[in-house]
C-alpha cells in the first residue's frame, strides 16, 4: 500500500494529534499558574480556544509535506471521476435534468389532453 493512500486521514489525525498536545500544554502552563485561567467550563474552553490559536500556524508550518500529499490524493481522486465515461458531474446532472424535462412535459401534457 502506498504512503499516499491514506494523506487526508494521516493529515487529519496529525492535526488533531497536534491540537492535543497544544491543548495538554496549556493545560500545564494553567496548573502551573503561567497562565492565568479562570475556574470552570470558561476556564477550560479558554485553554481550547488558545490551543486552536497556537495549533493552528503550527500546523501550517509542521504539516505542509502532509497537506501537500492530502491535496495529490484529492485531486488525483477528482480527476479519475472526471475520466470515466458518463461519470461526469455535469453529464449526470445534463441526464438527471432531461429526465426531469421529460417528466415534467408528460405531466404537462397529461393535464391539457
Amino acid at each position: 500500500m502506498s504512503s499516499k493512500s491514506h494523506a487526508t486521514l494521516r493529515y487529519t489525525s496529525m492535526r488533531f494529534s497536534l491540537f492535543g498536545a497544544c491543548f495538554v500544554v496549556a493545560l500545564v502552563l494553567a496548573d502551573l499558574g503561567v497562565l492565568p485561567t479562570t475556574a470552570g467550563v470558561s476556564g477550560v474552553f479558554l485553554l481550547l480556544i488558545l490551543a486552536g490559536i497556537v495549533s493552528a500556524p503550527l500546523s501550517y508550518v509542521l504539516l505542509s509535506r502532509q497537506r501537500d500529499e492530502m491535496s495529490a490524493q484529492i485531486s488525483s481522486g477528482i480527476e479519475q471521476r472526471k475520466a470515466r465515461p458518463g461519470g461526469g458531474m455535469k453529464q449526470r446532472i445534463a441526464a438527471q435534468t432531461a429526465a426531469e424535462d421529460a417528466l415534467d412535459d408528460a405531466v404537462r401534457a397529461d393535464r391539457t389532453a
